[in-house]
């Protein structure tokens, strides 16, 4: 098969760009569109690598924010073909970073390129916002580039995010917004002792598992039209010496709620406290937000993006908030509308990572009608 769409994303999937590393896809990419008339700025902070181009000085601004990075790939020897030498198969191209980016970044880089050849002046401006950042801990990647644009009042209108967002069949969904993610690590004090002797000691165990019982139990709220429930889920637990004659001193767990717009990183916060304070437990609690969330319920950038996929595909995709987090996070606190959409996403983070080779160049299409509809 020979495609521009499909040629490039064959391209950058060569690129062993495990995070943090980009591997030079920035570079080819930043080629391509320092050709077609695009300023280019590489902004490098710490480890990561970051590409900001930009077309026209006007608004409205459309980005196309995505990243090179992709995960490690597991076991080599699993894989049925080298995963950074992308193969055919069976109408697939195999290959990591195949649906999760790459072929949504070559997407918009031909999409972008067949849009200006018919509209060289658009009503309006077109960016990009390469992260080599995102699979990790997206410390020095987007997030530090919409604080340099943010600090030097360059604004942002629309925001396409290519993330792998398909469910069974290639375009059937739209996210606009995503879950927030909140972690709390939980150390709960007792006293260590014999075994023997379990007056002498106080296990923090069994002070901690009526605690537990109830915030597994809880409900947390009921979610609303966009989003499921909130949910809250135990990653890791651990309490004891190793010895099996030994009441353990502390006990230690980890967790994590995925939440709607029905609460706040806050009010969950309080309400954990209330229940453990409740059960009078002598605690630690160290939180982390990883994300907040957000959510784009109506706009002229859903109205384009669905209007141009059901123009490909013939149906109209749904619009959910499932799943993980993204980069979106942080362009929501600057962008009014912030949407992703992308190839299916079965084989994202798996082995034998993989996209179907006909949705290739109709990607590029939805991205390119979206920029008609928008700015053309």
């Amino acid at each position: 098969m020979s495609n521009p769409t499909f040629d490039l994303a064959v391209q950058l999937i060569k690129q062993a760009s495990v995070t943090p590393e980009d591997a030079d896809c920035q570079q080819i990419m930043a080629h391509r569109l320092e050709k077609i008339g695009f300023h280019i700025e590489h902004l490098r902070f710490e480890d990561v690598d970051n590409l900001w181009a930009r077309f026209g000085d006007s608004g409205p601004v459309l980005v196309f924010a995505g990243h090179t990075d992709v995960v490690p790939t597991g076991p080599v020897d699993r894989w049925h073909s080298d995963p950074f030498m992308p193969e055919l198969r069976d109408g697939y191209l195999y290959g990591r970073g195949a649906a999760d980016m790459k072929a949504s970044l070559a997407a918009f880089i031909t999409a972008t390129e067949d849009f200006l050849a018919q509209h060289p002046a658009p009503r309006g401006s077109i960016a990009f916002l390469i992260t080599s950042d995102e699979e990790g801990p997206a410390r020095n990647g987007t997030v530090k580039v919409i604080e340099t644009l943010k600090a030097r009042g360059e604004a942002i209108d629309y925001c396409i995010v290519g993330e792998p967002t398909s469910a069974e069949r290639f375009g059937d969904t739209i996210k606009n917004g995503r879950r927030g993610s909140l972690s709390g690590h939980l150390i709960i004090h007792g006293v260590q002792g014999h075994i023997a002797y379990p007056h002498l000691a106080k296990n923090p165990i069994h002070l901690m598992a009526p605690a537990l019982a109830e915030l597994a139990g809880t409900e947390w709220d009921r979610g609303n039209a966009y989003f499921p429930p909130t949910t809250w889920q135990v990653s890791n637990i651990h309490g004891g010496t190793g010895a099996t004659n030994v009441i353990p001193g502390t006990a230690e767990l980890m967790f994590n709620f995925r939440f709607s717009t029905e609460n706040t990183a806050e009010t969950l916060k309080e309400k954990v406290h209330a229940i453990l304070d409740a059960h009078g437990l002598e605690y630690e609690l160290d939180w982390t937000l990883n994300g907040e969330p957000f959510l784009t319920d109506h706009g002229a950038l859903i109205d384009a993006l669905r209007s141009a996929v059901e123009d490909v595909v013939g149906q109209a995709p749904q619009l959910n908030t499932t799943g993980g987090t993204s980069d979106g996070r942080f362009i929501a606190k600057y962008c009014p509308e912030v949407v992703e959409f992308g190839p299916i996403n079965k084989t994202i983070h798996k082995l034998n990572e993989c996209v179907a080779v006909e949705d290739i160049p109709k990607l590029s299409a939805i991205y390119r009608r979206t920029l008609e509809r928008l700015l053309g």
